[in-house]
């Protein structure tokens, strides 16, 4: 790792355009015995055009006024108009055009300096090495303003990573784009498993491949039990026996942080001959700990949101009652591992009456909504088990909430199958309707409703149906049908005709509902079935 300043002053390739022989070759010696590289030219297009030939273009172009094909004034135009050489500094000679109104002409029309001849040794190297020192701290604050934005942007993508993979993805991607160079990474899941994953280059696609379970806790012995971030540097032959398949062949650069004590921390590396100042050895760091702040976060998310799944499970019946003559069937399906908890809910509860279904939806996304439905799941077997009607419970649930819930809006369809199966009573608090298949292959939607609970507002009295053996019920939450870019309406006609072709027996029914319906949803889903006779 070197000095910036010493960067800033090292020799460098200097373009030398100069028709005279004599000239050319003092101004060329002068430069080779100053440590500098030198291409020469006669004219303004063989320099322009060794200019364009060159893998990597010169740093500073000297140029006479008077060329025989053009002017230097016109050269130094076409360089500072080329995005790739504008800003290559561009110092004038002459020894006949030296008045001022020449120089004024030639600083105007892009040189950064005007020397006239006779030229003196000592003041050209010094000028070459001031425009060079100029050019290169500019080059140099142009490229950190780029790799703050890319350090800015690979942040912004490890912070909103919405899982574990697409996390591994955005850091050891940004750690190639940041540093213009492969990289590595190690880090520990949420799940708790070593992951490696390499990136080829910038813009290339990361892989990961499990890794072994010790392999952290040797890569952290620099950092040891402290919490921020330090950069080591990694032997070739230390680092392919901890990490064999690794791409990195060579002697690594590797940032280790860790944002609380006790976590295993990230592990970043990059080539060690791409860190070449401290500039690099800061913007490292700060990748790696913003990756690792990211993956604590995610870590904390993974372990509340199983932690409040497992909760909202325990609301949920494990298993229904067996009743004769009523087949019934549920699933419940979250929305996905990274989504909200929802307050969707189902319940099946034998009672003096008959036997009550019920399915229903407490609004909003979050651990307050799954607590709501857990608290009006219980009331409602307490008031089912008194047996009450339907609608009677409805009106009981919605004092409930009048005192408990207030503000909080549930839907809730109320379903009491009546001993023998041959009558339903149906009470519905705008949900979902259920949906009746006869025996004789006729579906069709029980449309009747009441208000949302939740409103202060009285339901109206329970509808009977009466049903003929092997007649089967269907009852959903929205999630399963409801989609935004869909009328709801146009949804549910096509889950009635799906459900009439489905399989009588109501596991395999549910099974075909999730399957036609239910994948990619960002909603949950609660789905109970029940034939009757």
């Amino acid at each position: 790792m070197t000095d910036d300043a010493a960067l800033d002053s090292a020799p460098a390739t200097v373009l030398v355009i100069d028709d005279d022989d004599s000239t050319r070759y003092l101004l060329a010696s002068w430069l080779r015995r100053g440590g500098h590289t030198v291409i020469e030219a006669v004219d303004g297009a063989q320099g322009l055009a060794l200019m364009a030939a060159q893998h990597t273009p010169p740093e500073v172009a000297l140029i006479d006024v008077r060329l025989p094909d053009m002017s230097g004034f016109e050269v130094c135009e076409r360089i500072k108009s080329a995005p790739g050489t504008a800003g290559l500094p561009v110092i004038h000679v002459s020894a006949c055009a030296i008045t001022p109104e020449h120089h004024a002409e030639g600083l105007r029309r892009g040189a950064d300096a005007y020397l006239d001849q006779p030229i003196d040794r000592d003041e050209l190297l010094a000028t070459v090495t001031a425009s060079l020192r100029y050019a290169r701290v500019r080059r140099r604050a142009e490229r950190l303003a780029d790799r703050l934005t890319t350090l800015n942007r690979t942040t912004l993508d490890v912070y909103r990573a919405i899982g574990f993979h697409s996390f591994t993805a955005a850091a050891t991607g940004g750690a190639a784009a940041l540093m213009s160079c492969a990289a590595s990474a190690v880090f520990l899941s949420p799940q708790g498993q070593a992951v490696h994953s390499q990136v080829a280059g910038p813009g290339e696609t990361p892989r990961s491949l499990p890794a072994g379970a010790d392999l952290l806790k040797q890569l952290a012995a620099p950092l040891g039990s402290a919490t921020g971030a330090v950069i080591v540097r990694v032997r070739r032959a230390r680092w392919k026996a901890l990490l064999p398949d690794d791409h990195l062949d060579g002697d690594v650069a590797v940032v280790l942080a860790r944002t609380q004590a006790g976590r295993p921390p990230t592990c970043l590396a990059i080539p060690a001959d791409a860190v070449r100042g401290t500039e690099d050895e800061e913007l490292f760091q700060q990748l790696a700990h913003a990756c690792a702040l990211s993956l604590e976060a995610l870590r904390s998310y993974n372990d509340e949101h199983s932690l409040a799944l497992a909760l909202q499970r325990t609301f949920l019946p494990a298993r229904l009652p067996v009743v004769p003559g009523l087949d019934l069937a549920f699933r419940y399906r979250p929305a996905s591992d990274h989504a909200e908890i929802g307050g969707d809910f189902y319940e099946a509860l034998e009672t003096a009456s008959g036997t009550l279904l019920a399915i229903g939806d407490v609004a909003g996304h979050s651990l307050a909504a799954a607590t709501v439905m857990g608290e009006i799941r219980h009331a409602l077997r307490a008031y089912g088990v008194e047996g009450h009607a339907p609608h009677q419970v409805l009106d009981r649930l919605e004092n409930l909430m009048a005192y408990s819930q207030p503000g909080i809006t549930v839907t809730m369809c109320l379903i009491l199958v009546e001993p023998g199966g041959r009558r339903i009573q149906v009470a519905n608090a705008g949900h979902i309707p259920p949906l009746l298949l006869g025996p004789d292959g006729e579906a069709a939607f029980l449309h009747e409703h009441g208000p949302l609970l939740g409103l202060g507002v009285a339901h109206p009295p329970s509808t009977p149906h009466e049903t003929a053996p092997g007649t089967r019920l269907v009852l959903i939450t929205d999630g399963l049908v409801e989609e935004r870019s869909r009328d709801l309406d146009d949804s549910l006609a096509d889950f009635l005709s799906a459900a009439a072709r489905g399989p009588a027996d109501p596991e395999a029914l549910c099974d075909a509902l999730l399957l036609a319906f239910g994948e990619d949803r960002d909603d949950d889903i609660a789905l109970l079935t029940a034939r009757l006779g």
